[in-house]
C-alpha cells in the first residue's frame, strides 16, 4: 500500500486487538434513505468496524435475492447516486467508522470518474469497492483514487490466477475483497473451504489485507473467517434483518454477528 489507508488502519487496529475486522453491508436508501443512514449506525454502533454502503443498480450480476429485493425497493422509492453521497456525509456526521461505496463500474463512468471520486472524498467516504472493474482496467480509476485520496477495493475469486492475484494485491488499497465462493451473494449454511485456500494465495501474492466475503451469516462463519483472514464481510444476512425487522432487528443481528470475533471457548 502506497498511500494511508483508513480501512487499512481500522483493520491494522483489531488485529493489534488479537481479532479482526467485521465488515457490514447495507444499500443506500433500503427500505428508505433515513432508514438506510439509522440502520448503518446502528451496524457502527454495534460492532461492525467498516460499513459498505451499496448501490442500487437495476441489473446486478452477484447479488443474491435478499439484495436484488432491497435494491428495487431503493429505486422504486426514487435513489439517484447523489444520494450515496448524502448518505456517507449523513453516517460521518454520527459514526467514526469508515464508509465504504460498493458499486458496479457503469453508474461511475456516467457520473464521471474523478467527479464520482471527489464527492465521495467531499462526503467523507473511505474508498470505493468494484465488484466488476478488473485491475488492469482501472487506470481512471487508480488515477482518481489517488487524487481523492481514496482507498480502492478490487475483488480476487478462487478462479484468479496468481499473476491476477497479484495485481489485485498490489493495487488494491485498505484491503482485497476475497470472494469466498463461485456465483452470488447470500447466506449458506457453510463457508466454502475455498475462500481458506484463496486466503493463502493472496498472502503469498502481496502484502494487503484479505478480507472474506459472501456467505458469512453466523457469529461461526464470523470466527471462522477470521481464524485465518483479516476480515469477515456480512452482506445479506443483515439487509434480511433490516427488511424482516427495522433498523432494531439490523442492530441485534450486528451485535450478534460481532461476537464472532472473540475466540470461543
Amino acid at each position: 500500500m502506497t498511500a494511508i489507508s483508513t480501512v487499512a488502519s481500522a483493520i491494522a487496529a483489531q488485529k493489534a486487538a488479537g481479532t479482526g475486522a467485521l465488515i457490514g453491508y447495507l444499500p443506500v436508501g433500503f427500505p428508505d434513505f433515513q432508514t438506510s443512514v439509522d440502520a448503518a449506525v446502528a451496524l457502527a454502533e454495534n460492532g461492525v468496524d467498516i460499513i459498505e454502503l451499496g448501490l442500487p443498480y437495476s441489473d446486478p450480476v452477484m447479488d443474491g435475492a435478499a439484495i436484488q429485493a432491497a435494491t428495487q425497493v431503493a429505486l422504486a422509492g426514487g435513489f439517484r447516486l447523489s444520494h450515496a453521497f448524502d448518505a456517507v456525509a449523513a453516517i460521518r456526521a454520527r459514526v467514526d467508522v469508515p464508509v465504504l461505496l460498493m458499486t458496479y463500474w457503469n453508474p461511475v463512468i456516467q457520473y464521471g470518474v474523478e467527479r464520482f471520486a471527489r464527492d465521495l472524498a467531499a462526503a467523507g467516504g473511505a474508498g470505493l469497492i468494484t465488484p466488476d472493474l478488473i485491475p488492469d482496467e482501472a487506470a481512471d480509476w487508480l488515477a482518481a483514487s489517488d487524487n481523492a485520496g481514496l482507498d480502492r477495493v478490487f475483488l480476487a475469486a478462487p478462479s484468479s490466477s496468481d499473476e491476477r492475484l497479484v495485481t489485485a494485491s498490489t493495487l488494491s488499497r485498505g484491503f482485497v475483497y476475497t470472494v469466498s465462493t463461485m456465483g452470488i451473494t447470500g447466506a449458506r449454511g457453510e463457508m466454502d473451504s475455498a475462500a481458506r485456500e484463496l486466503t493463502a494465495r493472496l498472502r503469498r501474492a502481496g502484502d494487503n489485507f484479505a478480507c472474506v466475503g459472501l456467505g458469512i451469516s453466523t457469529p461461526e462463519h464470523v470466527r471462522d473467517v477470521l481464524s485465518y483472514a483479516d476480515g469477515a464481510i456480512v452482506g445479506s444476512a443483515l439487509v434480511s434483518a433490516l427488511a424482516s425487522g427495522g433498523v432494531e432487528a439490523v442492530a441485534q443481528k450486528a451485535a450478534e454477528l460481532a461476537t464472532g470475533k472473540t475466540p470461543s471457548n
